[in-house]
């Protein structure tokens, strides 16, 4: 596989007007992503959908006049969760489909993720064919041939069904309080729309995006908030989604956070019981161990991918099981959507609770997490932590500490400059010097 200079494991990203996050980049990016989806002999389209950061009004702008310039139509979506992309660039039979996103980064972040005309991420050599245009000047097509851009207004609505087509007709959510935090991003408007459709009584916090507050102390990476806004009303549970709808978190009754390791143990578990499984789960390196042994006791198949969930959906495909997903939310279910999402993942879970009679926390109490430490360190650059002889060393040393009880895990994040090391294993306290001496060789060998 050629390296990539723009794309990382998510698509591109970084911070708003930093190379290569800057309008000039958007429409030679557009223009390069025209050329790379069109097809002779066919009018082709690309989809363009946002989140709610202030930067994608003039991001979007940029990719529809390169898109343009590329002789590609412009379908306009609007703010809507990344995964809506996913689900209406296959309905709409386009070309591909592009999300203007940071996902559950601050405001000042932005970035691009494209969808294949399946509605799945794109592989790795539609990546390198974009790339390599990108190393070419822009050539505008003939006058006559530009692209034309259209607004598609009724995106929300049909999002909205698609959702509620995921689980049974019989399916209800009658009689249930619910508290969503949707960020103050993509999901604002849908969500609320779906839980209540289904007859849960619905409380939000986190929808009055206003361009700068997306992930603001709210959403699935800081749900402080909508905890106690659960245990204020007296909720049966809370949902947290993430700036781009493409990752979801809950919390139970009583406040306490449950995560991703734990939402995809809930649906598998309920799954294998309702014989719609179909085959094992995937996970990865990150996941804990707890889950796999949990999984394991109920006779489920569990396999590990590289983090990401391009990475998970790859498993999947190659296995042809339908369930992975990551401690962070994103759960891939390939029988009901193309891609992670965090709204069809939620309904997966109530579908659970639904089926089984049970709380979220007793669903939850069916398996054990052991402790897991995790420190990410900031570095000037991004490299791979295994091309250097020193750090190779101190994870040897580590795994040597923790013995048979314990892992190690020592990665470069796919979307930020930070070295993620995590330790896990059954003793607490060993875990956590582990992990803080390995965070110290990280530091003392990033420059």
């Amino acid at each position: 596989m050629t390296e990539r200079k723009y794309f990382g494991t998510d698509g591109i990203r970084g911070r708003v007007g930093e190379p290569p996050i800057t309008p000039d980049f958007m429409l030679h990016l557009g223009w390069a992503a025209g050329q790379a989806f069109k097809r002779d002999g066919q009018r082709n389209s690309v989809l363009i959908g946002k989140d709610t950061r202030l930067s994608g009004y003039m991001f979007e702008s940029a990719l529809e006049a390169g898109l343009s310039a590329a002789g590609v139509d412009v379908k306009l979506l609007g703010p809507m969760p990344t995964p809506a992309i996913a689900y209406l660039t296959r309905t709409f039979r386009a070309s591909a489909g592009i999300v203007i996103s940071a996902s559950h980064n601050p405001h000042h972040d932005n970035g691009i993720k494209f969808f294949s005309a399946e509605g799945t991420k794109l592989n790795d050599g539609l990546e390198e064919d974009i790339e390599r245009w990108l190393d070419q000047p822009i050539e505008v097509c003939a006058s006559s041939e530009l692209g034309k851009a259209f607004r598609i207004d009724d995106a929300p609505g049909r999002y909205v069904e698609f959702c509620k087509s995921t689980v049974p007709n019989e399916f209800t959510l009658e009689g249930m309080r619910i508290v969503l935090d949707c960020a103050h991003g993509a999901t604002y408007n849908v969500a609320p729309k779906v839980f209540r459709e289904l007859g849960a009584e619905v409380s939000v916090i986190g929808a009055d995006p206003n361009g700068l507050n997306i992930n603001l102390n709210v959403g699935s990476t800081h749900l402080e908030g909508l905890s106690e806004a659960v245990v204020t009303q007296g909720a049966d549970l809370g949902i947290a989604f993430d700036g781009d709808g493409d990752r979801v978190l809950m919390v139970d009754r009583d406040g306490s956070e449950v995560d991703g390791d734990e939402l995809l143990f809930i649906i598998a578990s309920q799954r294998h019981r309702a014989g719609t499984l179909k085959g094992g789960v995937v996970g990865t390196l990150m996941t804990n161990l707890g889950v796999e042994l949990a999984l394991q006791d109920q006779g489920i198949a569990f396999e590990r991918a590289r983090v990401g969930d391009r990475y998970v959906m790859e498993r999947l495909v190659h296995q042809g099981w339908v369930l992975g997903g990551e401690g962070s939310g994103h759960l891939v279910i390939r029988d009901c959507t193309s891609t992670g999402d965090g709204i069809v993942s939620a309904l997966q879970v109530l579908l659970s609770i639904w089926r089984s009679g049970q709380t979220l926390s007793e669903l939850r109490s069916q398996m054990t997490k052991l402790p897991q430490t995790m420190i990410n360190v900031r570095v000037d650059h991004r490299f791979d932590p295994f091309s250097r002889p020193d750090l190779v060393a101190a994870v040897d040393y580590a795994e040597q500490r923790l013995g048979n009880t314990g892992r190690v895990l020592l990665r470069a994040s796919g979307t930020e400059p930070l070295i993620r090391v995590m330790t896990e294993g059954e003793d607490q306290q060993l875990i956590r010097a582990v992990a803080e001496e390995l965070a110290g060789c990280v530091s003392q060998s990033r420059a």
